[in-house]
């Protein structure tokens, strides 16, 4: 059945993503389709190296695409002025320099830049929106703690409330659950999916957590030889998608759990 468009954040038409490697072109995947609505949660899952960075990269206008052409909110992502751009997608990187020696209310209050004015004097809205961000959280209690002094858990949290406080319709999150235990990997993902219906903003991550991802996420988007495949978890297991993902002869997909195990 085919959704309201009206409640589509991120839409892509024929979509070809790569990079540029020592001059060379690389293709990663291409042929690519989707429809985001607000209010999901998305994981984009795949091996080492099958482009889940550079899909996200691609949507949030990092990267050129290849081919085909992004859409945020009805706009055509290349079109759309730097400024205004900031006001539609957050954006949460891995390896993205922030400074630790902020405090956890500083760094959260980076998200407000694209309102603030050109002195960056935050404005009682401003405020709002970043008690309102550290709340959805729970991170009020170390808000005037340094961000060195937080744990890996603790210090995910507050870029999720820095995205917050940016409040745009779509979040994009690269592999969120890094460096995190077990206990604190399914933590942040049942936040993620929290915040996701109570903001109704669309929210889009790569894991390699694919157990978490099947069991919390609205849909997924599996990159997998050149492709990207996308659908509901039940869909894809009744479609057997999961089942080439992995070499069979060390992990298997059970449809009766619905998870990967070892053999």
């Amino acid at each position: 059945m085919k959704r309201n468009t009206s409640n589509i954040v991120l839409k892509t038409e024929d979509l070809s993503i790569g990079y540029q490697r020592k001059k060379e072109d690389i293709l990663v995947a291409s042929g690519i389709g989707l429809e985001i609505s607000e209010g999901e949660l998305v994981a984009v899952i795949g091996v080492n190296g099958a482009g889940k960075s550079t899909l996200l990269k691609t949507l949030s206008g990092i990267l050129q695409p290849v081919e085909g052409k992004v859409f945020i909110d009805e706009k055509e992502l290349n079109f759309i002025q730097h400024e205004d751009l900031a006001r539609m997608v957050s954006l949460v990187l891995t390896e993205q320099f922030l400074s630790k020696n902020l405090k956890v209310f500083e760094l959260i209050a980076l998200g407000r830049q694209p309102y603030t004015n050109w002195i960056g004097r935050l404005t009682q809205n401003d405020l709002k929106k970043i008690l309102e961000a550290m709340k959805l959280v729970d991170i009020e209690a170390v808000k005037n703690k340094k961000c060195h002094e937080l744990s890996d858990g603790q210090f995910q949290k507050v870029l999720i409330a820095r995205a917050l406080a940016q409040d745009t319709p779509l979040i994009i999150l690269d592999e969120p659950t890094n460096h995190l235990d077990l206990y604190h990997k399914a933590y942040v993902l049942k936040l993620l999916q929290r915040l996701s219906k109570e903001t109704g903003k669309a929210i889009i991550f790569a894991s390699h957590e694919i157990n978490l991802a099947v069991q919390l996420c609205d849909r997924l988007i599996i990159i997998k030889d050149g492709k990207a495949i996308s659908g509901t978890p039940s869909e894809l297991v009744k479609s057997e998608t999961f089942k080439g993902l992995f070499p069979g002869n060390l992990i298997k997909f059970d449809d009766l759990s619905s998870t990967f195990k070892i053999q």
